[in-house]
């Protein structure tokens, strides 16, 4: 169903208070180019009256204790990305749609969400830095509404966001102060690359080209596994293996193994799992409670197409907590500079159809953010790239309890196959 948004205003929300004005670092994970861009999301609220008053108000109030978020991007030489806390702010959009939450089913089918409408437009204004959170509050005519969120990733990451968020909500409901102070403590990481005297003699190296983009078409594919079917999931690998596993590697596990089987890749094709794990506490002391910036790792999974074709669902449990196990030391050697099991740049795996990125949101807070009228009924990570296979675990639109596995990963002719293969987990 085709909607009309129409936006009535587009301004910059400040700092309610003088903020420190001042130029700050950004640790070395920050810095890490693949985390330049922007993530976007739609949060989606059954209720909630005059929303936006209440949300600019807040936002005003919460970027005082968290004012680096008010400020720009800064580039003093190249690759030192730095932030200026400018106050400039965050820039907010009111708007209306013509249609009930209801009529559109709450925006449960991702593939019919018409993401332009419901998130900021790009700045027309090409000489304007751009802002490190831009945000859309959109109110329907049932009274419901969905935010829009565009975030900085070299600011923030999952974690980082989603603690700004529950800050602004908590402010949203009338406390004076969040109850988890920010901290900036962005020099926790030593810097990656340092250069060593000789850097300045070696002779220039010619630029490697790089490689060929693919040309497949990634097709939207979510998969709903309700709590029942999570608990047959961990019950199968208990009985099999006498432990335990999380939710996030059953669902990893099933995904995994049902899309190598759904694609059908030749004996001897290396297929590999990335998912990004949460370092915090790795380090030594742990990073403070109100750290909201970049801290994890991403964990990368191998096998043979032909293993992981044949292995049974706990077996791929096991390669998978396997990996896992290796974090604590390859984070260490990441941080010392030390050489890796899987390459020189654990950040930037190849993109190929045999890769799946995996990322985890149902932990990170997004869905118990309340601004005065409950949490959201389900949060929508928008695609990011037409071209990189990847799933985002999420949680099920309330008041449904279990997972939303949200995937832009396959094929048009493997999408049914891995429907397919996902099914046979629980017949």
């Amino acid at each position: 169903m085709a909607i009309s948004v129409i936006r009535s205003s587009d301004s910059f929300v400040k700092p309610s208070e003088r903020t420190p004005s001042h130029v700050l670092d950004l640790s070395a994970i920050d810095r890490i180019p693949v985390l330049r861009c922007n993530a976007r999301t739609l949060h989606v609220f059954r209720h909630g009256l005059d929303a936006a008053r209440v949300i600019k108000e807040a936002l005003s109030k919460a970027l005082v204790p968290y004012y680096p978020i008010a400020g720009r991007l800064v580039e003093s030489v190249p690759g030192e990305l730095r932030v200026d806390c400018s106050a400039e702010g965050v820039r907010f959009v009111e708007a209306t749609a013509d249609c009930k939450l209801e009529s559109v089913d709450y925006f449960e089918d991702v593939v019919s969400i018409p993401y332009d409408e419901l998130l900021p437009r790009e700045l027309q204004d090409p000489e304007s830095r751009e802002p490190l959170v831009q945000m859309q509050v959109t109110r329907f005519d049932c009274g419901g509404f969905v935010m829009g969120l565009i975030f900085c990733h070299s600011i923030c990451d999952g974690l980082g966001a989603a603690r700004f968020l529950d800050a602004l909500g908590e402010f949203a409901r009338g406390l004076e102060r969040p109850a988890v102070e920010p901290v900036w403590y962005r020099h926790f990481f030593p810097t990656l690359t340092p250069q060593s005297e000789s850097d300045d003699v070696s002779p220039p190296q010619l630029p490697i080209p790089p490689p060929p983009m693919p040309n497949y078409q990634l097709q939207h594919a979510n998969i709903d596994l309700p709590l029942e079917d999570i608990n047959k999931l961990k019950r199968i690998f208990r009985e099999s293996t006498g432990q335990n596993c999380s939710t996030f590697e059953a669902v990893a596990a099933s995904f995994w193994r049902s899309r190598s089987l759904a694609i059908g890749s030749n004996p001897g094709t290396e297929v590999c799992l990335v998912f990004f794990a949460n370092c915090r506490q790795l380090l030594d002391p742990p990073l403070p409670n109100g750290f909201y910036g970049n801290c994890f790792f991403p964990v990368t999974v191998k096998a043979p197409s032909e293993l992981l074709q044949g292995a049974s669902f706990a077996d791929v449990v096991k390669i998978i907590q396997e990996a896992k196990e290796k974090l604590p030391s390859e984070f260490e050697k990441f941080k010392n500079g030390d050489p890796l099991e899987h390459g020189a740049d654990p950040f930037a795996p190849p993109v190929a159809y045999t890769t799946l990125f995996l990322s985890e949101w149902g932990r990170l807070g997004f869905n118990q953010v309340d601004y005065g009228w409950g949490p959201p009924m389900h949060v929508v990570p928008v695609q990011g790239s037409s071209i990189i296979p990847a799933g985002i675990v999420g949680s099920l639109p309330l008041p449904r309890k279990g997972v939303r596995l949200m995937t832009w990963c396959i094929e048009e002719a493997h999408r049914l196959p891995l429907l397919d293969q996902m099914a046979k987990l629980f017949s």
